[in-house]
């Protein structure tokens, strides 16, 4: 009498773990819940499918048709973008104009597209604690508290200090270094000892009062009204513009870091990529510029 025996096995060497949209919007809610997002904010997954496998991540700050144009060239299937691709209500879809070709192209290829914008900025680690930590500053605490988070550290913005004090020129060169700026918009008068600095990544006129008012020297922010740039002169503060890009675009590396960090850990085989084509809209330009 013969027993034959079939054995079935898996060889766990060629086994990948499938990973979905939504795995991915369950590790970034907990790297930078979504929860803790501004209300007006618009944040999570914009364009795609909750349940299609993803392979390949790249990680930027705006969603610009080029930038999309990057993550197909890459073949990459997800882009993580730190500002929305949409933001407000669509009352309709133009693809002639840059906002519907966007739409357009990341539908027909397939791409998914999440943005990771406020609930970002106000999560620690996240926007401002990069800035801060780039700039040297110690015994950071948050501008703008959260009330989501209060014993995680998380708000908008971050207030700290320089053991000893940094000379006006250090200060303004590490600032130049950190937001890789060629010059700097300052109102009010920059003291000549900096020790305690207050900042907000990205858009963040309307909290130069918070900023003085809890002993900041300086306060640096991007989109810096004309008005509030007044009231620094008047009021003895001063005010500095690290405009949008240069502010933020350090947070796109400590995404793409934490990110894969946890990625690691779970054991995803996936790629995850920061841009290499994003750079900043604006270029300085004086009287010498097209002679």
């Amino acid at each position: 009498m013969y027993l034959f025996f079939i054995v079935f096995y898996k060889d766990s060497r060629s086994y990948k773990m499938a990973v979905t949209v939504n795995d991915l919007m369950g590790a970034l809610d907990q790297l930078a819940p979504f929860a803790i997002a501004e209300p007006w904010d618009n944040v999570g997954l914009l364009i795609g499918n909750k349940r299609r496998e993803i392979q390949s991540i790249l990680i930027g700050l705006d969603p610009t048709v080029s930038l999309l144009e990057e993550v197909i060239k890459s073949g990459a299937d997800t882009l993580i973008t730190h500002h929305p691709a949409i933001f407000k209500p669509l009352p309709a879809i133009d693809t002639a104009e840059p906002s519907g070709q966007f739409l357009e192209t990341a539908l027909s290829n397939k791409i998914n597209v999440i943005a990771c914008h406020t609930n970002f900025d106000a999560v620690n680690p996240g926007v401002n604690d990069v800035l801060a930590n780039s700039l040297g500053l110690e015994n950071l605490r948050p501008l703008i508290p959260s009330t989501a988070l209060p014993a995680e550290g998380a708000g908008l913005g971050r207030i700290g200090l320089y053991q000893g004090g940094l000379s006006r020129e250090e200060f303004v060169d590490r600032l130049l270094r950190t937001t890789d700026l060629q010059s700097l918009q300052v109102a009010g008068t920059m003291p000549e000892t900096i020790s305690c600095v207050a900042l907000c990544g990205g858009s963040g006129s309307e909290f130069a009062h918070v900023a003085r008012d809890c002993g900041a020297d300086v306060y640096i922010s991007a989109e810096i009204k004309h008005n509030v740039a007044r009231w620094a002169e008047d009021a003895g503060f001063c005010v500095i513009e690290g405009t949008h890009y240069g502010t933020e675009k350090p947070a796109v590396k400590l995404l793409v870091e934490r990110l894969g960090d946890y990625a690691h850990e779970k054991g995803w085989d996936i790629t995850i990529s920061e841009t290499e084509t994003e750079g900043h809209p604006f270029q300085t330009v004086d009287r010498t510029t097209f002679r």
